[in-house]
């Protein structure tokens, strides 16, 4: 038995490493987030799109390249790696929940555009036809509502959508609040399958980029004390300090093998992909926000400015850690799978009402 990636896949992660690390920096990010009207960087998002990054993990019959979750995961670690501020994961996680819980007549209709992004599409989760934090709803065409154990897709030019754009502590990716009006003209579309096939397939994916973001953290911090010496020392070999990097790189690792085991997991043994998934996003969503929140802290003084780039991994943390359910709706999604209760646990599942506003003002 192989545990290890096929040599394509570890050329798609090298690509994927040394494009983000050239095209999408740590300067071109703070330029993005300091803009006043935060535009992408369309050229790049054109080159994504190009490389078929968008359609990676969409069948051939619809347009897309034809791999599998695990090379969409791969992409979507270093998007997180490098926070390149794109409508990517929006794209993918709309995507994923079409293919997993869409009828095949709505994958004919759908994936072949998100594919190769002539429209996008973005995912949210609704109470009473609200979703307070929707990812980049201000430019995709398609917006994907999951509400009541229901997803339903509205066409955001066909009227009854409202979309308000949201400031949030993550300013490297743009967010709305979207709401539904039952009077609008626009009537939605009902995604016949699966929902929890497709949102599982959606969680993995976020899953990896906050893993991503978890690795970028950590490398900036063992880079941060081996440079900054006290006491003529590095202070990297102070124990207070090496145990807790020690304590990023477990739970960095930790989150990437449950994230590359769900996506492997989605194609290949798909029954164990409910908890399976549950479990990446509770571990990546944990890893996410307290290792990028270890990593401010030991930058010292310096990590608590504005000018130190570990700030904006912490916010990027901060939002995916809500999207999609937090780690604690996961965790108890996953003891309900290992008890078998008889209360759904299969089921789709919402955030709570205080995850969404803690993560919208920026108090998560």
């Amino acid at each position: 038995m192989n545990f290890d990636f096929t040599d394509d896949q570890r050329e798609i992660q090298r690509t994927a490493r040394e494009l983000l690390s050239a095209r999408s920096s740590l300067a071109r990010v703070r330029e993005v987030a300091e803009s006043p009207d935060r535009d992408y960087d369309d050229a790049l998002w054109r080159e994504l799109v190009g490389l078929g990054w968008a359609g990676i993990a969409i069948p051939e019959s619809y347009g897309g390249q034809g791999l599998g979750l695990l090379e969409l995961a791969i992409v979507a670690e270093q998007l997180g790696w490098a926070v390149t501020p794109s409508r990517f994961l929006s794209n993918a996680l709309a995507a994923q929940l079409v293919l997993g819980a869409g009828s095949e007549r709505q994958r004919e209709s759908l994936l072949p555009e998100l594919a190769v992004a002539r429209e996008t599409a973005t995912v949210g989760f609704a109470r009473d036809g609200v979703a307070e934090l929707v990812p980049d709803a201000d430019s995709a065409r398609w917006i994907v509502l999951v509400e009541g154990g229901r997803a339903i897709v509205h066409d955001a030019r066909g009227g009854g959508v409202e979309i308000e754009p949201r400031e949030t502590i993550d300013p490297t990716r743009r967010y709305a609040r979207v709401t539904v009006h039952a009077s609008g003209a626009g009537a939605g579309r009902l995604l016949d399958g699966p929902l929890p096939a497709g949102l599982d397939r959606a969680e993995v994916v976020l899953a990896a980029e906050l893993t991503g973001v978890a690795q970028r953290a950590l490398e900036l911090t063992v880079a941060y004390a081996k440079e900054r010496r006290q006491f003529g020392t590095p202070i990297g070999a102070f124990q207070a300090v090496s145990h807790r990097a020690a304590q990023q790189l477990l739970e960095t690792e930790g989150a990437r093998s449950a994230v590359w085991f769900a996506a492997w997991a989605a194609d290949a043994e798909p029954e164990a992909l409910p908890r399976a998934a549950s479990i990446a996003k509770a571990a990546a969503a944990d890893a996410g926000r307290h290792v990028t929140a270890a990593a401010i802290q030991l930058h010292g003084g310096i990590g608590f400015t504005w000018e130190a780039d570990v700030h904006w991994l912490y916010k990027r943390a901060q939002l995916d850690a809500a999207l999609l359910g937090s780690a604690g709706a996961h965790r108890r999604r996953v003891a309900r799978l290992a008890a078998g209760a008889a209360l759904g646990g299969d089921a789709p599942f919402a955030p709570s009402a205080e995850d969404e506003v803690a993560a919208g003002l920026g108090h998560a």
